[in-house]
């Protein structure tokens, strides 16, 4: 599980510097680059509740096992539009890739919860899980800026490499599944999947919320690197930095990197400390940081250090705004586990079902870029940021009020 885990973000995380490739390529805008991250997170509104009906009744393995076939053919599809130099085709193997990350996100967060026993042991596992995810997103946007090199004349054929290693990923991934054994919790017990349910997750007030804050959450883990980067490598007459790349990479790869950090430290107190409190603590910490971000003069520089393509530490300098932007990856590293912990606790039958509910509303990490990219077009990419200062806020009020159970009267057993 935990290695799917990973597998899920290094496949997301090619769309980020992808959106620089096509921006080049097809001389598309700030909105329309955002348009394959848009693709590939809008394939969760779609396919969120299947999924969590085909979990209902293949189980585990055997839903996990179509996703990562899904996945092989997405990234091929992906491949295909660098050989054809085709916009649209490229967006058609985004989305397909969503179909995958959505049926594998709804397989490891729920087996993880359930294999830790809920509660902080549960959290403790997705955020052990999502520490591998993180190692991969590091990864992604440094190995592919490396590959572009210079923005002005990169195309889709220059991140082949890192198409064929998701490839490779996946089909390694699909062999060695088939001789794992899986728990299945629920696929047996057939009088619960028979019986008429009278409620449904939905009947609680607390998990309504953490969907909500589960879209927002992937809107702003999503839009702060996917902008950032744009705002870096964009010329000065577009009000970008200017900066390379390959630089740029770095410092975006750097963002995962933290993220990766924060999860580690997250997994590692994760069973002492409660959910509820490590998402306040890191919603209340991202906004301060976003807030500064946006207020201060970017002509303030500093040096920072930045996980490189050679797999070490080197020193970039950039704007104040660009190194509180990165830090912001230390509070956006627990998130998702605070949340999800949060929201299906309680839930007791209704948990797989929820997982399919919660997978519709990670398509809010292809709408809200989508949102501030149009933002960064008109107004500038700074001011975008107030996109993600909301989403901040509205994660700390459902950290501190809307995550209460209220619903404890309906029975889950």
């Amino acid at each position: 599980m935990i290695a799917l885990f990973g597998m899920i973000s290094f496949v997301t995380g090619l769309q980020n510097p992808m959106a620089i490739i096509v921006k080049n390529q097809f001389q598309a805008s700030n909105f329309m680059s955002q348009l394959g991250n848009f693709a590939n997170f809008i394939a969760y509104a779609f396919m969120g509740i299947p999924a969590g009906l085909l979990l209902q009744r293949i189980g585990y393995k055997k839903t996990a096992l179509t996703a990562i076939a899904i996945g092989f053919v997405g990234v091929g599809i992906q491949y295909m539009s660098g050989q054809v130099g085709s916009f649209s085709v490229y967006l058609m193997g985004a989305f397909v890739c969503g179909f995958s990350m959505c049926m594998l996100n709804t397989v490891v967060n729920p087996m993880l919860n359930t294999l830790g026993g809920g509660g902080n042991k549960g959290n403790q596992l997705i955020q052990i899980g999502g520490s591998f995810n993180s190692l991969n997103a590091t990864i992604v946007p440094v190995l592919v800026g490396y590959l572009i090199g210079n923005a002005a004349q990169a195309s889709i054929k220059d991140a082949n490499p890192a198409l064929f290693i998701a490839m490779a990923i996946f089909a390694l991934a699909f062999v060695v599944l088939v001789f794992v054994n899986i728990p299945e919790p629920r696929l047996k017990d057939k009088a619960v999947s028979a019986e008429k349910a009278k409620h449904s997750p939905l009947s609680f007030r607390h998990f309504i919320l953490g969907a909500i804050a589960i879209f927002v959450y992937v809107g702003v883990e999503v839009g702060i690197p996917n902008i950032m980067n744009l705002f870096m490598t964009a010329g000065a007459g577009e009000g970008g930095l200017g900066i390379d790349t390959t630089v740029a990479g770095t410092v975006v790869g750097t963002y995962w990197f933290l993220m990766l950090i924060g999860r580690l430290v997250g997994a590692s107190v994760g069973a002492k400390v409660s959910p509820k409190a490590m998402l306040t603590f890191a919603s209340g910490m991202g906004l301060v940081f976003v807030t500064f971000a946006i207020i201060l003069p970017p002509t303030t520089l500093v040096s920072m250090p930045v996980f490189q393509s050679n797999i070490s530490i080197g020193m970039a300098q950039v704007p104040v705004n660009v190194m509180l932007l990165v830090l912001c990856g230390l509070c956006t590293s627990i998130m998702w586990g605070g949340i999800f912990n949060l929201a299906v606790e309680g839930l007791g039958k209704y948990t797989e079902a929820g997982a399919g509910i919660f997978m519709v509303m990670v398509c809010g990490g292809g709408i809200l870029p989508l949102i501030q990219g149009s933002v960064a077009d008109s107004l500038g990419f700074l001011a975008s940021y107030w996109i993600i200062f909301l989403g901040c806020a509205y994660m700390l009020y459902y950290a501190l009020i809307g995550s209460k159970n209220v619903n404890k009267d309906i029975a889950v057993e």
